[in-house]
């Protein structure tokens, strides 16, 4: 259960229903979200995409019957004046549907999802298509939403897949999302990166925060002198936990200073240091560069998003 909803049975079924309505959306990030919103204006929604992708406000006959039922059943119903607003989105990826949070998720403890879910997915999938040993044991750290450990799960039936944050939202959306797509093994661990598990790992897939966000909403704040303390510490953590031929699959952002990426510095010396090798390579050059407007970032050229696989030799 969630503070974002009262029923997981209807919240499911209510998925489900959208599923067989062939409901599908793609979210942006909350830059693009707002840039539409400002163009939809107070136009109320027009469409159950409206509705449950872009968080428009709905009268409720917009909404069949039987679904509009299902979310009072599940809890997801909030007044917008004389209309309905839903406290959740569902959005596609690796066909299947995930319930986060609505926009925006300004709360300290909202569920993020959006193209770095995506991309971080994207990652994971390509790594786990060229890997040759199997798969038994596997960690999602700051699992959010489980979009990637659900996909490692999908793709390494019967391991165990534990999908661990500190945030028990994400811990729930992350238990009902597994739920919806139909895996077994997922197992959601309350724990700070890896220190309420124990045991070694396979793999490690994590897309920490990276940001340095002013508010420290646990989604987005990574600490450190440009966002990057989250991030190491995932290396490190992975680094003591892994079995011969496991890997660590990160994505992450690194603000690049004047030309140099400290973080690319400081994570491949720590991978050396662990006795792992280690391949990092720019995802994207230049992301979120709205962000160079804050002062905070007054020395950055830019932002780039980053994908470090590490592996320990048998």
């Amino acid at each position: 259960m969630s503070a974002l909803w009262t029923s997981d049975d209807a919240l499911v079924a209510l998925a489900e229903a959208l599923r067989a309505r062939d409901y599908a959306f793609t979210t942006v990030t909350p830059a693009t979200h707002a840039h539409v919103a400002r163009r939809m204006g107070d136009a109320p929604a027009r469409s159950l995409r409206d509705v449950f992708g872009w968080s428009r406000p709905f009268a409720e006959d917009l909404v069949p019957p039987d679904l509009f039922r299902l979310m009072r059943e599940a809890g997801i119903l909030v007044p917008a004046g004389e209309l309905w607003r839903a406290t959740i989105r569902l959005s596609s990826l690796d066909g299947e549907l995930f319930v986060h949070a609505a926009y925006p998720p300004t709360a300290q403890d909202a569920v993020f999802f959006g193209p770095d879910t995506m991309r971080f997915v994207a990652s994971v999938t390509q790594y786990l298509a060229g890997r040759e040993a199997p798969v038994r044991r596997a960690v999602d750290i700051g699992c959010g939403s489980g979009a990637a450990g659900i996909a490692v799960a999908k793709r390494a039936p019967g391991a165990e897949v534990l999908l661990v944050d500190i945030n028990p939202n994400a811990l729930a959306a992350a238990a009902l999302n597994a739920r919806l797509a139909g895996v077994t093994g997922t197992v959601p661990v309350s724990s700070d990166l890896l220190s309420g598990t124990e045991g070694r790992f396979d793999l490690v897939v994590s897309n920490p925060p990276f940001m340095l966000d002013a508010q420290g909403r646990t989604y987005r704040h990574g600490g450190g002198a440009f966002g990057e303390g989250l991030s190491l510490a995932v290396v490190e953590a992975a680094a003591a936990r892994l079995n011969p031929r496991g890997a660590l699959v990160l994505f992450t952002g690194s603000v690049i200073v004047e030309g140099e990426d400290p973080f690319r510095e400081a994570a491949l010396t720590a991978c050396a240091r662990a006795g792992l090798s280690a391949h990092y390579r720019e995802y994207d050059p230049d992301a979120y560069g709205e962000e160079l407007a804050d002062p905070i970032y007054a020395r950055a050229d830019r932002i780039a998003l980053a994908v470090l696989v590490a592996t320990r030799e048998a």
